[in-house]
């Protein structure tokens, strides 16, 4: 996969800009910092057979599987989150599971579309962190332009069918004062993860080393930081390597599908 971007957070401005430039092929990396305002979303992609045990676990763990949208089987639209999307297209990098191991990524799965797929759209952490940088509180990576560091946690799923396993989890370093308002500005948007599931002390939740994120890109951690853990919605990819399924199709970790939602809308304040 080359990296022959041209869009920066100044030039893809809405969720559009970003979907039309991952169609046509010229943006393919992270949409970390990209059409700020707009709500990005992890995506899972499965057959009919198996969407509806998926939709359990996911009622199941809302924190890590917040659901935002679910097509009809074959739909290659999600009405409710844009106008003009095709899935199969308009994310930049796609991974593909097979038989519960990682096949490889893709650029686009029109070769691999199914009529009886079912896509589901999660929320995603980068919605919230509008929220953060507009109270003044600055996010590790995207000062970085690196993507979210992500690591398996020991925090265990409640299973659903052949779903169960960990839970993934993002890490942003904070002082302990914007640590304390990062929970608070988080707890504001529910449908995006919401609040974080711990603090501080990775090895509590099974984190050896966090220099070696299991997704994503390490960041540095400060002697006076904490590092602050939210619930990840690549956690699909964690438990889908245990399912075992046929053929599954998730985003490349922090490739994320960019909606016409306004990330205000997810909002309780």
């Amino acid at each position: 996969m080359t990296t022959t971007s041209p869009l920066s957070p100044a030039t893809a401005r809405t969720g559009r800009d970003v979907r039309l430039a991952c169609r046509s092929g010229t943006h393919d990396k992270h949409t970390s910092g990209l059409a700020p305002g707009y709500v990005q979303a992890n995506l899972a992609i499965l057959p009919a057979a198996h969407a509806d045990d998926f939709l359990r676990f996911c009622q199941r763990n809302p924190k890590p599987c917040p659901v935002l949208a679910v097509s009809e089987p074959g739909a290659v639209a999600l009405p409710g989150l844009a106008a003009d999307l095709d899935i199969r297209t308009d994310v930049p990098g796609y991974r593909v599971f097979r038989d519960g191991a990682h096949a490889g990524d893709v650029a686009d799965i029109l070769d691999l579309w199914q009529d009886d797929f079912v896509t589901f759209a999660l929320g995603c952490s980068f919605s919230f962190e509008e929220a953060l940088i507009e109270g003044g509180i600055g996010v590790r990576h995207i000062d970085l332009g690196v993507n979210v560091p992500m690591y398996r946690s020991n925090i265990a799923t409640l299973a659903a069918g052949p779903f169960a396993g960990p839970m993934v989890v993002s890490m942003r370093p904070f002082k302990p004062a914007d640590a304390i308002r990062a929970i608070q500005i988080t707890s504001r948007f529910p449908g995006v993860h919401g609040a974080p599931v711990h603090i501080g002390l990775p090895r509590h939740i099974g984190i050896a080393d966090l220099s070696r994120p299991w997704q994503g890109d390490a960041v540095p951690v400060g002697e006076d930081e904490l590092p602050v853990f939210w619930a990840c919605g690549i956690t699909p990819q964690a438990v889908i390597l245990d399912a075992g399924l046929p053929l599954f199709i998730t985003h490349t970790p922090g490739f994320m599908l960019v909606t016409d939602l306004k990330n205000a809308m997810l909002s309780l304040i």
